[in-house]
């Protein structure tokens, strides 16, 4: 800018040639292209791992959410994207929701599901599945939904209709009788299967490579953005 501010002066001539030589290549730095930035809505909300504590994301490398198979629906459409993370029996079970949006508004998350996970309607095969609502408050806009599969020892409280907060306990991982609704040999092998949805558009998942350690603060997706399609990386 400041080579094209002196070219506006009378005797400059030979100044202004020779800064477009030196500018050229700074300016075509400048225009290459970028990649395109992930289209998010006005608000979004986070997704955290479903269980307190410490927990490993695709621990076997068999799920990744770019191709894991997704089995619920909600509002009519097969669920956005799912994975595996896997903790030991015994561990507790939590909403996957944040509390605020990225607007910083509060969000209010209610169960709006709650049955066995497995087809056969038997808790022995796979526990519950328990679906749950994110509903932005500054808005009153419902941005998602999430399904928790794969639970156990649910609390009589957490049934349709019940809020629940981010620490709410919704039951414990548990190991299950081995079927075709839950493939598990040992307690290494328990996890929390998590299905994620937005109400518009589609949601994106954080990826992530097989085996990761995640924390209760660590962020595995979103909800409220405007993805393309589904099964998609934000």
């Amino acid at each position: 800018m400041r080579l094209l501010a002196a070219a506006r002066h009378v005797f400059a001539t030979a100044l202004l040639a020779s800064a477009s030589l030196l500018a050229a290549p700074t300016a075509h730095a400048q225009e290459a292209p970028q990649p395109p930035a992930r289209p998010l809505a006005a608000a979004t909300v986070s997704v955290y791992p479903p269980i307190q504590g410490a927990s490993v994301w695709n621990r076997f490398g068999q799920t990744p959410p770019s191709s894991h198979h997704r089995v619920f629906s909600n509002w009519g459409y097969l669920n956005d994207w799912s994975v595996d993370i896997y903790q030991n029996p015994g561990a507790t079970v939590v909403s996957p929701f944040g509390s605020k949006t990225s607007a910083g508004g509060p969000v209010t998350v209610r169960v709006v599901t709650v049955t066995p996970g497995c087809a056969t309607g038997n808790l022995a095969d796979g526990g519950w599945r328990i679906g749950l609502e994110a509903r932005d408050d500054s808005t009153g806009t419902v941005v998602g939904r999430a399904d928790v599969m794969h639970v156990d020892q649910k609390p009589g409280s957490i049934a349709v209709g019940a809020t629940v907060g981010p620490w709410t306990r919704l039951g414990q991982t548990g190991r299950f009788r081995y079927s075709s609704c839950y493939q598990v040999n040992g307690d290494t092998g328990a996890h929390i299967h998590l299905e994620v949805i937005n109400r518009t558009k589609y949601s994106c998942y954080i990826a992530r490579s097989a085996g990761a350690g995640l924390g209760d603060e660590t962020v595995i997706g979103r909800v409220g953005t405007l993805n393309s399609g589904p099964q998609q990386a934000c």
